[in-house]
């Protein structure tokens, strides 16, 4: 199998670091999005990363379809077994890609349109969801027991990406949240190599 990604999004970080953590044969292909290669479009005709590519050729997408997959594929090993708890984690998930969508909506907002059509108002309606967000996680933070789990590295994804986008901006009144990303960084290893990075 393989994962087309590109070094910047937080969900490839997700997907590739939950199938680095479950131990299985992946290979990760930079792709760029922009170059509309065929082999991103033959496998998802959206044209969006991550992809992953199964032996058989066939792609999966989105990032949420991709950690199903690989739940499934390693036995169920990235998401609880009862019920309560998988749905703990699932929540986690949903949360964190939501604040992650804001902050992407917020990057392409200020990269994509000419300076006098950026909307700030848009911008800043964002910018309340994501400090809603990120408030509820300082109050909630997951426990990381004896496993991981799909929430744990979504988030793990998140706070990589605010490392990268929006470093300064969130930390400071958070110190639990910001603590966290060295608490995961001791379950899982490989978190500074695969995490969003320009």
């Amino acid at each position: 199998m393989k994962i087309l990604y590109s070094p910047a999004s937080p969900y490839s970080a997700k997907c590739r670091m939950a199938a680095r953590y479950l131990g299985l044969d992946v290979e990760n292909v930079k792709t760029d999005t922009n170059a509309a290669p065929a082999d991103l479009l033959d496998s998802n005709p959206l044209g969006k990363i991550p992809v992953l590519i199964r032996d058989d050729g066939r792609g999966i997408y989105d990032s949420v379809a991709i950690m199903s997959y690989l739940d499934r594929v390693s036995g169920g090993r990235l998401y609880p077994k009862k019920h309560e708890k998988r749905t703990d984690a699932e929540v986690l998930e949903a949360l964190c890609d939501g604040i992650t969508d804001c902050l992407l909506a917020i990057v392409y907002e200020r990269r994509f349109r000419p300076e006098d059509k950026i909307h700030q108002p848009w911008i800043d309606k964002q910018w309340e969801k994501v400090t809603r967000g990120l408030d509820h996680l300082e109050k909630n933070l997951p426990k990381t027991g004896k496993k991981l789990n799909g929430g744990h590295f979504s988030l793990a994804a998140l706070l990589g990406y605010l490392d990268l986008r929006f470093a300064g901006q969130w930390e400071e009144e958070r110190p639990f949240l910001a603590a966290w990303r060295e608490t995961f960084a001791k379950r899982f290893g490989a978190y500074d190599e695969m995490k969003s990075n320009a």
